[in-house]
């Protein structure tokens, strides 16, 4: 498929790309190019092939307890606050 200045300068248009004129040619040939490998996509035969939602297949990733704990480590944690009383931040009271 070949694109002309014209459909170039459209899409450009609808992307709200500000393309000069003197940009349009070499443009043009780019996404000609560009379409004619989706056209080349579109003869690979694919019977038989299954759909694919991810390049991963069926990769699982680990699972955890989902248990409450303090970090294992809150005195580091806590070092970096202004304030701390009986591990946890103080913060200013902000409702009266």
């Amino acid at each position: 498929m070949s694109l002309d200045n014209a459909t170039v300068r459209t899409i450009a248009n609808l992307a709200r790309i500000e393309v000069p004129e003197a940009d349009l040619p070499h443009l043009a040939k780019e996404l000609s190019t560009i379409l004619g490998w989706v056209e080349q996509l579109g003869q690979v035969n694919t019977e038989g092939v299954a759909p694919l939602a991810s390049v991963t297949g069926e990769l699982a990733l680990p699972w955890r307890a989902d248990a409450v704990t303090d970090g294992a480590y809150p005195d580091k944690i806590l070092a970096n606050a202004p304030e701390a009383a009986n591990g946890f931040f103080l913060v200013p009271k902000v409702v009266e």
